[in-house]
């Protein structure tokens, strides 16, 4: 059984972008008022380190339909 609350995207709908050089107190929130002009966000995934609990640093944004990109 899943522990979703809802089902993961469809990824081949998606396009991806890696943003760099994030400070460790970036949200998600942030992230995608930053990115949502650009095309409505499918998600926004931000690695966190298991031992700081900070952000690594970086993200992934990804886009709903790649004509937005």
């Amino acid at each position: 059984e899943s522990t979703y609350l809802r089902p993961p995207p469809n990824v081949g709908d998606l396009i991806s972008l890696k943003v760099d050089n994030l400070t460790d107190r970036i949200s998600h929130s942030t992230l995608r008022c930053i990115f949502e002009k650009y095309g409505p966000i499918g998600y926004v995934y931000i690695p966190w380190d298991c031992f700081t609990q900070e952000s690594r640093g970086f993200a992934f944004n990804a886009w709903l339909l790649h004509v937005f990109c």
